[in-house]
């Protein structure tokens, strides 16, 4: 959803009906996991999908329909069904898509995507009622977050979204790496921002496409509520004055990730530093460096892509 904001929101701006289908239910191998959606407007444009590309032009198809009079659709596919040979969805797997138009509340959702609060999106997708939506805000979302996917109520069957705000990643260092990371990162969904009190790195010019830079020494800018579980650090000045202070504030933190650029040397001062700072040795244990996988890099393009694949095989829990 996050990822599809922009664009939705510059073809309803410009006057145009927009329908969007969600994938509501996987079985087997499917190239998109449920929750995966693609929005498709009157003229027939696309962004988004809810497959490898196997079943987008049936479920356009049914988009069209369901802007053209207003009713929703509950779609399925899968090589079971004759229908799914036609449609290429040839890996195996079965899935549910679920098309409706979207309506005044798009706006509601968009208000709370934008405030970075985290949300659930409760809608029927079958009977009198299809496409009718509750929205549970904050705390109660994260209540239900076990209930995501398709389940069955009183209502009929019901597709729990749970909407979370992009993961934050910090990079502290405004150097060429940093350049190439922040839009590797937000390919990849990161809400980015870059902190270095070098006023000569960290300029407008260099870091137009961050989501925030700040100028400042990390220990002034960053608190406590500005971290949580998802949160990305790759932390890439070389310089230990704005290294180490931004370490230990990861290392008291609840983190995901962190990382620091170095050599395997110069991480063992680093590490011999942080543990005169009082840091423990499980804390220490937490930092990767040298930062990245190591994949051979030697760019600072390459680098940033090694820093990034760490990142997700930390997310993904197969470090």
């Amino acid at each position: 959803m996050l990822d599809l904001l922009d664009t939705i929101e510059a073809w309803r701006a410009r006057g145009d009906a927009v329908a969007l289908a969600t994938v509501i239910s996987v079985t087997g191998s499917a190239p998109r996991p449920a929750g995966a959606k693609m929005a498709v407007n009157a003229r027939g444009e696309i962004a988004g999908s809810v497959s490898g590309g196997c079943v987008e032009g049936a479920v356009v198809e049914a988009a069209l329909e369901v802007i053209e009079n207003g009713r929703p659709q509950h779609l399925h596919f899968g090589i079971t069904d004759e229908t799914a040979w036609s449609v290429g969805l040839m890996c195996g797997g079965q899935i549910a898509v679920f098309v409706e138009r979207l309506d005044a509340r798009f706006d509601e959702i968009a208000q709370l995507a934008r405030a970075r609060r985290r949300f659930a999106i409760q809608t029927i997708v079958a009977g009198d009622n299809a496409g009718a939506k509750t929205i549970i805000v904050d705390s109660d979302a994260h209540t239900l977050s076990h209930k995501a996917g398709l389940i069955d109520t009183p209502a009929g069957a019901t597709f729990f979204d749970i909407i979370e705000p992009p993961a934050r990643l910090y990079i502290i260092g405004g150097t060429h790496i940093s350049i190439a990371l922040t839009t590797i990162a937000q390919t990849l969904g990161y809400h980015v921002t870059v902190i270095d009190p070098r006023q000569m790195f960290a300029t407008p010019e260099r870091f137009a496409h961050a989501d925030a830079l700040l100028v400042a020494y990390p220990q002034r800018v960053l608190t406590p509520d500005m971290i949580d579980t998802s949160t990305c650090f790759a932390i890439l000045t070389h310089d230990p004055k704005v290294d180490d202070p931004a370490l230990r504030i990861a290392l008291n933190s609840p983190a995901r990730y962190i990382g620091a650029l170095g050599s395997r040397k110069t991480h063992a001062a680093r590490l011999e530093r942080l543990r005169q700072a009082g840091c423990t040795e499980a804390q220490l244990a937490r930092i990767h460096a040298p930062i990245g996988l190591d994949i051979g890099a030697r760019t600072p393009e390459e680098i940033a892509v090694a820093i990034a694949a760490e990142m997700i095989k930390v997310k993904a829990g197969t470090q």
